[in-house]
Parts: C-alpha cells; sequence; structure tokens
C-alpha cells in the first residue's frame, strides 16, 4: 500500500467551500479567491522547479485565454518594502501562462506561510503534480536538509522512502553536465545510477555517450557499467541492507545538526546518545561511497 504522508498539505492552503465538510479538490475554491493583479505578485525564491517547458506554458496559455484560470494561485503578502505586494507560494507554471495569456490578474487565495515553509509546501504541489525532473527533486531535498531536516523527515514530509530521497540526492554528485542531461530527459535516473557506479569521468561520459548512441536500457546500462568498473579495476557498490537506527529521537538542536550532516555529506547519519556523549553513525554504500565520504570529511580537516 503506498504511503501518503503529505499531510496536510495544499488541502490546508485553500479553504473547502463549507466548513467542516470533507476536503474539496483545489479546482473548486475559485470562490475563495481574489483577483489580483499579474504585475503585483513575485515567483516564489524557493520554488524547486527550475524548468519550464515552453511548448506547455503556450498551451496552457491558451487555455486560459478561452477559459481563464480554473484553479487559484496560492500567494503570501510580501515582507515591507518589498518590490512586489504579494509573492508566489504555489502556481507559478499558472502565473507565467497567465502573463503570457495577456491577463492583467489571477485569482489567488492569500495566505499566512512562513518563510521557512515556502519551499515544502512547492515541493509537495510539484510532487503531487508530477512536475519535477529528478535533479530538481535532489536540489530540493538538500534545500530541506540544510534547513535541518533529516532525510527520514524529508521522506515522511513528501509521502516518498528515505531510499528514495538518497538516491536523489545521490544524483547531485554528478558533473553539471550529466545533471543537465537528466533534466532535459537525454538520460533516466536509472542511467544516472548506473553513471554513479563509475568514478572515473572519462569512463562515465563514454557510458553516457554509449547510453545516447545506443539508446541503451537501463539494465543494459547497469549491466557495462559494472563490466566497466571491472575492466578498470574499480568496484561497484553494492546494495546494503540497512541498519535501524536507535528508536531514541534526537532532541530538536540535534535533529537540525543531523540535517546539516546528510546535506553536507549526502547519506544517513545517526546520533546516538545526547550532547555530552554519544556516537555519530555515517551510512556508506560500498567502497566508492566509502572513498567519497572519507575524502569530504578530511578536506574538512584540511581547510
Amino acid at each position: 500500500m503506498k504511503r501518503n504522508a503529505l499531510g496536510r498539505g495544499l488541502d490546508a492552503l485553500i479553504p473547502s467551500p463549507q466548513a467542516g465538510s470533507p476536503r474539496e479538490p483545489a479546482a473548486t475554491s475559485l470562490h475563495s479567491a481574489t483577483e489580483i493583479p499579474t504585475r503585483d505578485i513575485a515567483p516564489n525564491p524557493d520554488q524547486p522547479r527550475r524548468r519550464f517547458d515552453e511548448a506547455e506554458l503556450e498551451r496552457l496559455a491558451d487555455s486560459i485565454r478561452r477559459y481563464g484560470v480554473l484553479q487559484p494561485v496560492v500567494v503570501r503578502r510580501a515582507a515591507p518594502g518589498a518590490p512586489r505586494p504579494y509573492e508566489l507560494i504555489v502556481g507559478e507554471r499558472r502565473w507565467r501562462a497567465s502573463q503570457r495569456a495577456g491577463q492583467e490578474t489571477v485569482p489567488a487565495v492569500v495566505q499566512d506561510v512562513e518563510s521557512r515553509d515556502l519551499l515544502e509546501l512547492a515541493l509537495i504541489e510539484n510532487i503531487q503534480r508530477r512536475d519535477l525532473n529528478p535533479i530538481e527533486l535532489g536540489q530540493a531535498f538538500r534545500a530541506l536538509l540544510a534547513a535541518g531536516r533529516s532525510q527520514d523527515e524529508v521522506g515522511e514530509r513528501v509521502g516518498l522512502d528515505r531510499s528514495t530521497v538518497a538516491n536523489h540526492l545521490r544524483l547531485l554528485e554528478l558533473p553539471k553536465e550529466l545533471q543537465e542531461d537528466v533534466e532535459l530527459g537525454t538520460l533516466s535516473m536509472g542511467h544516472a545510477k548506473a553513471l554513479l557506479q563509475l568514478q572515473n569521468p572519462e569512463r562515465r561520459r563514454h557510458l553516457r555517450d554509449r547510453i545516447v548512441a545506443e539508446a541503451l536500457s537501463v539494465r543494459a546500462a547497469e549491466a557495462l557499467a559494472r563490466s566497466l568498473a571491472t575492466l578498470a579495476g574499480e568496484r561497484t557498490p553494492r546494495t546494503s541492507k540497512r541498519v535501524d537506527a536507535s528508536p531514541t529521537k534526537p532532541d530538536p538542536d540535534l535533529r537540525h545538526l543531523i540535517g546539516q550532516l546528510e546535506a553536507h555529506l549526502m547519506t544517513r547519519v545517526r546520533i546516538e546518545g545526547g550532547t555530552e556523549r554519544g556516537r555519530i553513525a555515517i551510512d556508506y554504500y560500498g567502497p566508492e561511497d566509502l572513498d567519497r565520504l572519507s575524502r569530504t570529511i578530511l578536506e574538512g580537516r584540511r581547510a
């Protein structure tokens, strides 16, 4: 049974038509919206979606010209002195398409949302709509970790397994040009994970070129990655069983520290004990991952 841990999410932002009634889909809540000039709205600075397909925006703009905006955007009031009075929380694609369609106003629900919650709400919306590519997801997860959440907490909030969160974070280890291939859809996430089996940049580029030129399946790419690693004397990471953490939850300060460590090391970290005495456990998934973590930690010592 698929876990749904999105919490109150977007439904909490857009009121239902009748108090006490079951939640209605957001599209039925236009009555609760007010028309706000599109020029008075600034984009969400924490929007995890970085790429907006031009053809999709144009199709949405055409729809808006014919039928109007069927689902309101959600905004909050900007801080005093901000260049625009409102800031988007969710609905940037609708806002952009409305501007493209020549709409002077857009229906919007105004809500009070703390700055620390902006990224999480935008991330939840995009996950619900399946709007983010794997790299955008990884970047958003990294930002949530840097804000003090652990991988387990991030997974719980967005309804994904911790291993899925970790896999997306690992994609950020790839060089920018390969990350761009994933963003553009040239490589799938499975292909990217196969590339991560290789440490040598030239072998990675060679495998990438073969995947594209020969339209290799993920399974074929994984097999080829193992062969290239063997020929080069590298050992590919093996799947290891997860070691359960201590059932004792750390205090808020330690949870914040765990989030920072996981964002920096890009792996699962546990702190067993308290601030006075304890130990830090860092997970790794094979010799290459151990080498990566060692270099990351020791580089900090040299600095």
